[in-house]
């Protein structure tokens, strides 16, 4: 089963919809949407392992113009 994370976005003023469309480009991202609250954007990741989910969201996220800080939040399976 791949591991699944969400990654809470929130971008500099003015960078949401940019922000949007770079992330929907990233191989790995399964879902992202525009939100509003305290964060701009949320980005479901999933990938094989928890070392490729963080290595999808430092170089290929962060790096994404216009995003000015991540939470990521690993998904858990607690049902049995």
């Amino acid at each position: 089963m791949p591991t699944k994370a969400f990654v809470l976005i929130e971008t500099s003023v003015g960078k949401t919809s940019d922000v949007v469309i770079a992330i929907s480009k990233v191989k790995g991202i399964r879902s992202v949407d525009a939100v509003t609250g305290p964060y701009d954007v949320i980005a479901v990741v999933e990938a094989a392992d928890l070392n490729t989910v963080g290595d999808l969201v430092t170089s290929k996220v962060h790096t994404i113009p216009g995003i000015a800080r991540t939470v990521t939040c690993l998904s858990v399976n607690t049902s049995k």
